[in-house]
C-alpha cells in the first residue's frame, strides 16, 4: 500500500453465526489483511472474531471497538482494543471509523450497521446478509458479493458513490490494476 493511505474496512455480522458464516468472515478478514487493510469490528465473538482471526493470520492489523469498558472483553485476535462503554451504540463508531463495510450474515445489530453506513454514504458489501426492500422495491444500496475474496476486493475498491474505480474493475476482471 506504499504511496497510498491504508484502507479501514469494518467486517460486521452476528456474535452468534453459523459455521459457513464464520468461515466466510475468516476468509474476508484474511483477504483484507493480505491487502494491507485495517480490519475494524465490534471486537467480540462470532463474525467479528472470525474476521479478526483471518486478518491476524495474514499479518493484518485488527481494531475492536468494544461495547463495554474492559479491554479484556476483546477476542484474542484483536490487536487494538478500544473500550467505549456505549453498548450497541458503539455500532455508530464502528461505521464512522471505516472506508467500507462488509456484512457477513448478521442479526439486527448488523442491520443497524448497514443502515448507518448507507446513511453516511459509506459503501456496504454484503455476503449472505440482509436484503433491503423499500416500498416493495429492492434497494440496491448493498453491493452483493459471491464469495469472501470478492467481498474484500469490492470493499477495497468501492468509493463513496458505491462505484468501483476503473483500475479496480480491471483488476477484478483479471486484468492489470
Amino acid at each position: 500500500m506504499e504511496g497510498r493511505r491504508r484502507r479501514y474496512v469494518a467486517v460486521v455480522g452476528g456474535a452468534k453465526a453459523s459455521r459457513p458464516e464464520l468461515a466466510r468472515a475468516r476468509e474476508v478478514g484474511r483477504a483484507l489483511g493480505e491487502a494491507g487493510a485495517v480490519v475494524v469490528c465490534g471486537g467480540l465473538g462470532g463474525v467479528m472474531e472470525a474476521a479478526c482471526r483471518g486478518a491476524h493470520e495474514a499479518g493484518g492489523l485488527t481494531v475492536g471497538l468494544l461495547a463495554g469498558r474492559e479491554r479484556g472483553e476483546a477476542n484474542r485476535h484483536v490487536d487494538v482494543a478500544l473500550p467505549t462503554g456505549l453498548g450497541e451504540a458503539r455500532n455508530a463508531l464502528v461505521v464512522a471509523a471505516v472506508d467500507a463495510v462488509v456484512a457477513v450474515g448478521g442479526e439486527y445489530g448488523t442491520l443497524a450497521e448497514i443502515a448507518l453506513a448507507l446513511k453516511a454514504g459509506i459503501p456496504v458489501v454484503g455476503l449472505g446478509t440482509w436484503d433491503l426492500v423499500r416500498h416493495g422495491v429492492a434497494d440496491t444500496g448493498i453491493v452483493v458479493a459471491d464469495d469472501p475474496v470478492e467481498a474484500a476486493a469490492l470493499a477495497l475498491g468501492l468509493d463513496r458513490s458505491g462505484t468501483l474505480s476503473r483500475a479496480r474493475r480491471r483488476k477484478l476482471a483479471g486484468g492489470e490494476g
